[in-house]
């Protein structure tokens, strides 16, 4: 039999919760809702528009547990090598894309995310500038953003404390400053090294990095032999069945939006069981049924919920 030789690959974007900052597994709902919003915004600001990939050659896919699946299969595409696939996702994460020539560019992805990202943090700053209840969570929340990019290798800002991000936000106040910065994005408005650690903060900021909230997976993306779940297999952490939803309902502001809490459940009996949580801090729905509690608390739930909460070790069944 003559060898025909590699036909291609999916090109696959896999958005997944398990490294959301500040999100915790055991807040599945939170989790899924961030996952399913970065899905939505990966394909409208950037696979299609950007990329020019087509609805008609695409598959969207709930995991089964803490993501999302987009599968794309333009013939063009299929034949692209690992390395053409690590550039795609290079790009979405945004490395070496500088924000202040995004600004000054002409409409992208990329420019709509900053733009979020520096009304954010200003309003963020402003926060804590105005003693607000917000302040003391903002301003931890800032300095957690500025130590992770300090260790990033494009970042200009070597250090920076608490007490700096306090006078920045002061200095955020002064309309006429920030009028300016919005005139010209290449201006250093605020004094010394802040006007860096401002952009820092944008480029940090949730609404401009994906990988804040459901991280595209480098790994699979690039991976041309990786074999992706079976559609409608069940996962083995959550019970939940591999679903197919239709692009609209990717979208979580739609009106008829793709709850996979509901949609991808499976165990339907009418039974109850008794089910007592082992981990603290668990946030759960499955369905009509929601569970909030830690270890100890015991609830009677449907068997879908119990088959959930077994399968993520959160809970055991007790005997009846």
């Amino acid at each position: 039999m003559a060898d025909k030789g590699w036909l291609g690959a999916d090109l696959i974007f896999d958005l997944d919760g398990d490294h959301l900052p500040g999100v915790s597994d055991s807040d599945f709902p939170q989790m899924i809702d961030l996952v399913q919003e970065q899905a939505w915004r990966l394909w409208s600001e950037f696979l299609e528009p950007e990329f020019g990939f087509s609805e008609d050659h695409a598959q969207f896919t709930f995991s089964g547990h803490r993501g999302f699946h987009i599968h794309v299969r333009e013939p063009k595409y299929l034949q692209l090598d690992s390395n053409a696939r690590r550039q795609l996702v290079n790009y979405i994460r945004g490395q070496g894309v500088n924000v202040q020539d995004v600004m000054s560019g002409s409409e992208s992805g990329w420019k709509s995310r900053v733009e979020s990202g520096i009304e954010g943090v200003l309003l963020k700053l402003r926060a804590i500038s105005d003693d607000s209840p917000e302040k003391s969570k903002l301003l931890t929340e800032q300095h957690e953003i500025m130590s992770q990019r300090i260790r990033h290798p494009d970042c200009s800002v070597k250090s920076c404390s608490k007490t700096k991000l306090r006078e920045l936000a002061e200095q955020a106040q002064d309309e006429d400053r920030i009028q300016r910065l919005r005139n010209d994005f290449s201006l250093r408005v605020f004094p010394g090294n802040n006007t860096a650690i401002f952009w820092e903060l944008v480029k940090g900021d949730s609404s401009v990095v994906l990988g804040n909230a459901g991280e595209t997976d480098e790994n699979v993306t690039v991976d041309i032999k990786r074999v992706i779940r079976w559609m409608g297999s069940l996962h083995g952490k959550s019970g939940l069945r591999v679903t197919e939803i239709p692009l609209n309902r990717l979208d979580p502001d739609a009106s008829d939006a793709f709850d996979p809490l509901r949609e991808a459940v499976v165990f339907r009996g009418n039974g109850s069981m008794k089910v007592e949580l082992t981990m603290d801090d668990v946030t759960a729905r499955i369905s009509d049924t929601e569970v909030e509690g830690g270890t100890g608390d015991i609830f009677v739930v449907p068997e879908s919920m119990a088959t959930f909460l077994s399968l993520k070790g959160w809970g055991r069944v007790l005997s009846t």
